[in-house]
């Protein structure tokens, strides 16, 4: 019997559910939810940042993280799913809170800013 500890969904995924719950969160914070290293979650925002998934805006000293939920999930089985979906499954509450999140971003963005 195997004793390897897995799960359904990947630490990307947990890292997204984590900021889409808590965008202030700090990247402890969110390593800490999710069981893995800091410098791991770092890694993770990078990719979600690159691939255009999440949108990054510094608050004096603190990031605060808004996510692009319109966004079409990465693997082909599951084309035609967006982000919104995946999270309206996985916390049905976090929706409406990440839509405005995105309205947010998408306001105070100016040109050069995370969120353009």
């Amino acid at each position: 019997m195997s004793t390897t500890r897995w799960t359904f969904l990947s630490n990307h995924t947990h890292v997204l559910v984590c900021i889409a719950r808590d965008p202030a969160a700090t990247m402890r914070e969110v390593a800490e939810r999710v069981g893995i290293t800091e410098r791991a979650v770092q890694r993770i925002v990078r990719d979600l940042e690159a691939a255009g998934y999440v949108r990054r805006r510094r608050e004096g000293r603190r990031n605060t993280y808004a996510l692009r939920s319109d966004r079409p999930l990465r693997h082909p089985l599951e084309a035609g799913t967006d982000v919104r979906t995946l999270l309206s499954v996985l916390d049905p509450g976090v929706v409406d809170d990440v839509d405005r999140g995105e309205a947010a971003a998408t306001a105070t963005s100016g040109p050069g800013e995370a969120g353009t």
